[in-house]
C-alpha cells in the first residue's frame, strides 16, 4: 500500500477519461449511412484527442491473447537467447530494458533509461528486392528466436489480421478528411507495418524521472493496440494533462502517428502517451504500427490546406520520415548489448 505523502508517480490524482468510442459494426455490415455517420464522430476524435477506441471491431479476443501467450514464452527465454536477435540497423531484433531514452521528447523531461524491453518485427522484403540487395535501411527481414517453437507463425498471424482490419479502415480515415473512400489505397499497396511486442517488468517503487517509456508522439499513419492487463498507458489531454484512459471491455485502442498528422497539415493530432511501469506484475503490451508503403510520398491534403492555411511539411516518402524519426528519437540502434551511459540529451 502506497504511502499518503509517496512520490511515485502512479499514486499521484490523475483523472480518468474514456476514449471516443467508433463501434464498427454498422459499418462492417454496410449499413446505409453507416460510413458518413462513422467518419463524422473519427474526425471529432482525430482532431480533438487524438485517440479513440473500436467496438465490434472483428478481432476475436482469442486471437490476442494467443499472441500474449506467445509474447510471455518470447520474454521467458534466457537473456542471451533474446541477445542473440539484438536489434539491427533495419529496427528489427530484441531491445533490452534500461538500453532505450527517448531524445525528442518535450512532453516529459526524461532522465532515466526506459524499463521496457521488446521485440521488434516488421514487414518482410525478399532478399531479391533491389533496395534489400542494395542494403537500404528498413528494407530487410525481421529476426526471430532460434528455438521458439510456432513463435513465428504466431506473430505473423496476428500482423496479417491487425493489417487487414486497418486496411478496411482506410475508407473512414478518407472520409473523415472529405476524401474519396478509396483514397489511401494507393499508399498501402506494401504496408511498412511493425510490431513491438513489449514486456514492462514490475517496478515496486519508481525513482524520479523513471518510466516503463518515456512521453512520445508515435512515427506513422496508426497505431493498433489491444489494452494490457496491467495498467500503464497514459495519454496528454488537449489540455495538456495526462489522463487514465478508460477503454470498454473487448475495445481496441486507435492512435495517429506524426506522419499522418503532418500530413493532415496537422489537423490530425499525433498525440503524445507514455507508460508508467507496472507495481505488482509485469506487462505485456502489443503494439502494431501500420503504415504507408516504404516508397509512398505524401503531400498535404487537399482537405487540410486553403489560402490562409498552407501547407506546412514538405512532400516526403515514408521511408524517409521514418529513418528521420528513427535516427532523432532514439541513440540505442548499434549500441544495444553495450553501456549505455544514462546522461543522454533529451532536448
Amino acid at each position: 500500500m502506497s504511502s499518503p505523502h509517496s512520490t511515485d508517480p502512479r499514486d499521484a490524482d490523475m483523472p480518468h477519461r474514456a476514449l471516443p468510442v467508433m463501434d464498427l459494426g454498422p459499418y462492417f455490415a454496410g449499413e446505409p449511412g453507416a460510413l458518413e455517420k462513422l467518419a463524422a464522430k473519427w474526425r471529432d476524435a482525430c482532431e480533438g484527442v487524438g485517440f479513440l477506441c473500436l467496438v465490434n471491431h472483428g478481432l476475436p479476443q482469442s486471437e490476442i491473447d494467443k499472441m500474449e501467450d506467445a509474447a510471455r514464452r518470447f520474454h521467458a527465454l534466457p537473456a542471451d537467447d533474446k541477445m542473440a536477435i539484438k536489434v539491427d540497423q533495419h529496427q528489427r531484433g530484441f531491445i533490452p530494458g534500461k538500453a532505450t531514452i527517448l531524445t525528442h521528447s518535450k512532453y516529459d523531461k526524461n532522465t532515466k533509461l526506459d524499463s521496457v524491453e521488446c521485440l521488434v518485427v516488421a514487414t518482410d522484403y525478399p532478399k531479391d528486392h533491389p533496395a534489400a540487395i542494395a542494403g537500404k535501411q528498413f528494407f530487410s527481414q525481421s529476426q526471430w528466436p532460434a528455438d521458439l517453437p510456432g513463435f513465428q507463425a504466431a506473430v505473423e498471424n496476428y500482423m496479417s489480421k491487425v493489417n487487414d482490419l486497418c486496411k478496411s479502415l482506410l475508407p473512414i480515415w478518407a472520409a473523415s478528411l472529405d476524401l474519396k473512400p478509396d483514397f489511401f489505397d494507393p499508399y498501402f499497396q506494401k504496408p511498412h507495418n511493425y510490431f513491438r511486442i513489449a514486456k514492462y517488468p514490475k517496478i515496486p517503487v519508481m525513482e524520479p524521472g523513471e518510466l516503463g517509456l518515456g512521453s512520445h508522439a508515435d512515427s506513422g499513419f496508426m497505431t493498433f493496440l489491444p489494452p494490457a492487463k496491467e495498467a500503464g498507458l497514459q495519454v496528454l489531454d488537449v489540455d495538456d494533462t495526462w489522463f487514465w484512459p478508460v477503454v470498454p471491455e473487448g475495445a481496441i485502442i486507435i492512435n495517429i502517428g506524426w506522419f499522418l498528422s503532418r500530413w493532415t497539415n496537422d489537423r490530425f493530432r499525433a498525440t503524445p502517451h507514455r507508460v508508467l511501469p507496472p507495481r505488482n506484475n509485469d506487462r505485456y503490451s502489443l503494439a502494431c504500427f501500420v503504415n504507408p508503403s516504404l516508397d509512398a510520398e505524401a503531400e498535404c491534403l487537399p482537405s487540410c490546406t486553403s489560402p490562409d492555411n498552407p501547407p506546412k511539411y514538405p512532400r516526403q516518402s515514408y521511408w524517409d520520415f521514418f529513418q528521420w524519426y528513427t535516427t532523432r528519437s532514439y541513440a540505442h540502434y548499434g549500441k544495444v548489448g553495450e553501456k549505455v551511459e544514462e546522461k543522454q540529451s533529451n532536448g
